[in-house]
């Protein structure tokens, strides 16, 4: 098999993980701006308008939310990133990446299942939970790069979106990865739709508790790829003499 050609066939292994991962996305930030007040909590380049709106002196628009969900989300995409640095594995996904992202949904659970019990909470403990779950996204951010398929970063899709444009038959490009690119997009929108409808009907805790499931099935998909990719790779090792 050509390296073209096993490239394809891995990236291929990895992307339902991640769609559902982005799905889970949508999820969190419906949860985040609808329920937790405005603010985004993977979304970062939504949470940077926000805060410049919010210095602007627009109304409604909260500046201590959106600074909260910003720096959680950096404490989390970098502390994630220290510890998973240097760390190998036979496929693209070490195993550490992997219990981080699962450590992060397990987060994600344990916020909606504890607001979920307590029916209510007060302003700041919903400000924790914002920084908690801004934290677990940027763990995420960080965890799945090792999977090497920059089309779905799982938490935002503007560069994916660019990118189905610009190298689209239309712009004069090949047009090769449109598919990818378009699911992942879908992806993110019926996430948000999806916790923007349990909300409506139920509550952000139980949209919460929903989208650390869809965390933990997009988990379930990544591990079954790294190791249907490690059998590969060793499929392809030259036989010992």
């Amino acid at each position: 098999m050509t390296d073209t050609a096993t490239q394809t066939t891995l990236d291929r292994l990895y992307l339902p993980g991640l769609v559902v991962l982005t799905a889970s996305t949508g999820v969190v930030d419906a949860v985040s701006y609808l329920a937790l007040d405005r603010v985004f909590t993977g979304n970062m380049t939504g949470n940077v308008l926000f805060i410049g709106f919010s210095l602007a002196g627009v109304d409604g628009v909260p500046l201590l939310n959106n600074l909260v969900a910003l720096l959680g989300f950096l404490v989390g995409a970098l502390a994630c990133a220290r510890i998973i640095r240097g760390h190998t594995h036979a496929s693209r996904l070490p195993s550490v990446n992997l219990v981080l992202l699962a450590v992060s949904a397990t987060v994600a659970g344990v916020l909606g299942a504890v607001w979920l019990a307590a029916g209510s909470l007060p302003e700041g403990a919903l400000l924790a939970v914002t920084a908690l779950l801004a934290v677990v996204m940027g763990a995420q951010a960080a965890g799945v790069r090792a999977a090497g398929i920059n089309d779905i970063t799982t938490i935002v899709v503007t560069s994916t979106l660019a990118n189905l444009a610009i190298e689209s038959r239309l712009a004069g490009g090949r047009g090769d990865r449109w598919r990818r690119r378009l699911v992942a997009v879908i992806a993110m929108g019926a996430g948000g739709a999806l916790g923007a409808f349990i909300i409506r009907f139920t509550g952000g805790a139980e949209a919460l508790v929903f989208a650390a499931l869809v965390m933990l099935v997009g988990l379930l998909l990544l591990d079954r790829a790294r190791r249907r990719e490690a059998e590969i790779r060793a499929a392809e090792q030259p036989a010992a003499p």
